[in-house]
This record gives C-alpha cells, structure tokens and sequence, in this order.
C-alpha cells in the first residue's frame, strides 16, 4: 500500500469520479468496517466531516475537514482505512489524503455519525470497587485500563516493567516475592494491577487477589471480631496470586503482620506468586524483621522519577488517551516543568483537557503556564515578585506578533499570508490575522488592507465579518482563536 498527501489544488487533474453517491456509499461501507475497531470518543472526533472527495483509476482521494487531522489519520488510521477499503474493492491500491475545508458546511457530502452510528445502550450495572473471586475470597477490581503494553517504559523503571512481565510470565517463578518500591504517584499500582491483569490472561482460571494493606487489616480485625480467624488464613491460602499494595501500613500492627507472615509462609511453600508494594526498600520499613527477610528473598524493584523523555512519552500517551491534539511544544513544556511524579503530569493535562472541553479553547505554553500558577507549580523562578523587586514591564502586543504567531499555529509562511493565494490553508489564517487585527489592535479597515498587498478595505472589512459570524457556529474554530489570543497575549 502507498499514501501520500496533498493539497485539493494538487488534484486538479483528477480522472471523472464515479457518481457521488457511489463514493458516499463506499465511504459509509468503509466507515461501518472501521467503526468497531477503534474506540468511540476517538471515532467521532476523528472522522467526523470526513469523505471520499474522487478516484482516480486505483486512488481513492480521501476528504479531511481540518489541517490538524492530517497527520493523525496518517500516523494512526491510514493502515486500517486501506485495508477496509480493500475488503470492499480490490482494485484500490492507495488512497491519499487531502484537506478541504469545506466538507464541515456540507453535510450532504459526509456521514452523520451520531446518526448512522448510535452509541449501543449498555446494562447499568451497580459501582462496585470490588469482585467476589470464590466462596469468602473477595478482592479489588483490577482496573482493565492497567495493562503492562501501555505502562511507558524509562530508564527510572525498565527494571520493575521487565520484573512484572517475567512474573506475568511465570507466576510463583524466580522472581517470587516480587517487591516493588517508590514514592507517591510514579506508577507502582499500575504495574501491580497489569500484572495481575497479564497473569489473568494467560491463566484465565486463576485466583488473582490484590488488595492494600489497610483491606488487609480490616479483614484480620473483622475475623478477630467474630472469632473466623482460621476462615481468614484458609480463604488466603488459596489463592494463586497475592498482590499486596502499600505495605508499609502494615507498621505498629502486630497481629495484622503475624497473619500476613504466616499466609506468606504458605504461598511461598507453595510456589503461589507474591506481589508487594511500599514507598520504600524493605530494609527501610518499620515492620518484623522475619517479615523484611522475606521480601527480601526475591525480586526488589524501584519505581523512580521519570526522566525527561519519559513524562513526555508519558504525555503523548496520555493526550492520545483524551483524544487531545495538542502541539508538541505544549507537551514539552509540561514535561520540563513538571518533574515530581506521573499523577501531577496528568493532572497537568487535565487541565488542559477542560481548558479545551469547557472553555473551547486550545491550550498553549502560555495557558499551561497560567494553570500551573495557579496550581502553585509556577515553571519559572518568579524573583521579580519579591520583596524589593520591580514587576516586569509586560511588552504591548503588536501585528508582527499577530501575524507570526499565526504563521506558526497554521503552518503557512507570512509571505503566503501576505500574499494572493486564495488556498482555504492560508486564506483562513490571513482572514483570522485580519480579525485580530481588528478586534484587539483597533487596526482599521483600511489600515489592515494597506499591509495586506494594499487589498481592498472592504475585502478585510468582508473577512472580519464572516469571522464573526463563523465562531458563532464553529466551536473548533471559537477554540483555535482563543488559543491564538492567548499566545499572543491580547486575550480579554
């Protein structure tokens, strides 16, 4: 299979298409083969006011309704949108993608999904935080989002990752007790619960029990309270996998550790697997010494602080995850600022997705950085707001930045904005470009038509208008020239 992409103009000399019709039925054949492939949120965002625009001989030209879905569709869903289109004729051999900016005010041209695609009513079933395994053995629900493939390896945890898979592997193996170690928030539950998960998967029948040390104890002093001690110890025993999280709790509880030190005994005797986890070594953790010596017998693993590039390999994952197209600069600057754990990089990001969700607005360095100030997680060293110290002088904004800063979010050349093209990729920037000008320089009509080429000021004035009235009904459009606003710095 070949692709390529290019512009409409490029497809000037496209061969006669079939009837239009035709190709709409084939897009929404193909679209019916795709549609359970991929998860839903993703579907709908993705191929939403998408289209088979022409072919040509064995070349299907497939319709994107904006630039940013170009090279997402040929990174993630060029090779599954080929091999459904071959399933329903052969003789295609490639298909390219072209932006035409027009599909989104056509919709006899594209497929409504939400209509030809209603979401599949599921049966309500009750939150539980917890599963009955068998007759008294009861443990937390492993989350099915937990999975060893999409836990982003670094040179902070590649020993714990290859620890987990080797278990997975072969559970009660060599690797019996497993113990992983790390502070708050750097992904020791998510290995845990993907290797019960893994473990799961190739022994489908198997007893995997995970619970925290605190269940743990509740469960002893519960059966302490009704006197069922020895159901407590059988019930443990026999189970094929153990994983306990957060052991450290378990200090200044003695009973709860004798209990714990005997089911241990037995698994280990028994060659069932142990999975335990603790914010720090087991020589460092206040419990039995019996109880340290036998964590100490198998596999320890730390869990650390992950590098630069892996919290931005964590992010693009992430991101990917919310369906969340964001500029990479954007990743980066969170991955450099943000340094602590992996819970405040997504906690970061959330952000960002509600400043996308709710406020229609696409974030950028300058809005993550105002977020993470606001979070008391300032990126830069701010002496200027000490005691003793002027504030800086805040730089007015002018049409150069309007016009750069444009350049840059839509990928077009000022030159190109500035000059005759009338391709919709840089006409909608150049008409933007003006409408800022307007609006927040107080540029006038006039003004703006003399560094436009010397256009016409009624050209601008028309541009600006419709603008207008396009946010109205645009969302993407409304969150592209706040994002805009905001790096520019002429947001109101």
């Amino acid at each position: 299979m070949t692709s390529s992409v290019s512009s409409p103009l490029k497809e000037e000399g496209v061969i006669s298409s079939p009837a239009e019709t035709d190709l709409r039925d084939l897009w929404m054949r193909t679209l019916e083969l795709l549609e359970p492939q991929i998860q839903r949120s993703q579907f709908l965002t993705w191929f939403r006011d998408t289209a088979i625009l022409s072919r040509e001989g064995t070349k299907l030209i497939i319709g994107l309704p904006l630039p940013m879905c170009l090279q997402w569709h040929m990174e993630h869903y060029r090779t599954p949108t080929f091999d459904c289109v071959k399933q329903l004729d052969e003789s295609i051999d490639q298909i390219v993608y072209v932006v035409d900016g027009t599909l989104k005010d056509t919709p006899t041209r594209t497929v409504n999904l939400i209509e030809h695609f209603p979401e599949q009513k599921k049966r309500k079933l009750p939150g539980r935080q917890e599963v009955k395994l068998a007759e008294g053995i009861v443990s937390k629900i492993l989350s099915p989002r937990y999975m060893l493939e999409n836990f982003v390896v670094g040179s902070s945890n590649r020993l714990a990752h290859a620890a987990c898979q080797a278990v997975a592997a072969a559970p009660g193996g060599k690797y019996n007790p497993l113990f992983l170690y790390g502070g708050v928030g750097l992904g020791k539950t998510h290995l845990l619960q993907a290797t019960g998960n893994a473990i799961l998967r190739q022994i489908p029948k198997a007893t995997v029990v995970y619970t925290t040390s605190e269940d743990f104890t509740n469960q002893v002093v519960e059966a302490i309270r009704t006197q069922r001690m020895e159901q407590l110890r059988a019930r443990y025993r026999r189970v094929d996998a153990l994983i306990i999280d957060d052991v450290q709790f378990l200090t200044n509880k003695e009973r709860t550790q004798e209990e714990f030190f005997h089911t241990f005994n037995t698994l280990y005797e028994e060659r069932k697997q142990i999975i335990i986890s603790a914010d720090r070594p087991p020589t460092e953790l206040l419990l039995e010494d019996r109880l340290i010596s036998r964590f100490e017998r198998g596999m320890i693993a730390d869990v650390g602080v992950p590098d630069y590039e892996t919290r931005l390999a964590i992010l693009v994952e992430k991101a990917r995850d919310y369906q969340l197209f964001l500029d990479m600069k954007v990743l980066q600057f969170i991955a450099e600022h943000t340094t602590r754990n992996v819970r405040e990089l997504e906690g970061i990001l959330m952000q960002a997705v509600a400043l996308y969700e709710l406020e229609q607005s696409m974030p950028t360095v300058k809005s993550i950085a105002d977020i993470m100030r606001k979070l008391n997680k300032d990126p830069h060293d701010k002496e200027e707001d000490a005691p003793g110290f002027e504030p800086p002088v805040v730089r007015k904004a002018t049409f150069q930045d309007v016009l750069e800063t444009t350049s840059a979010y839509y990928s077009v050349s000022v030159q190109d904005m500035m000059g005759a093209s009338r391709v919709r990729e840089v006409l909608m920037p150049r008409q933007i470009a003006m409408f800022l000008g307007k609006k927040h320089l107080s540029l006038s009509f006039v003004r703006l038509g003399e560094i436009f080429s010397n256009r016409d000021h009624t050209t601008v004035m028309h541009a600006v208008e419709k603008i207008e009235k396009q946010m109205q009904n645009d969302p993407q459009l409304l969150r592209e020239i706040r994002a805009l606003e905001r790096e520019i710095g002429i947001s109101r």
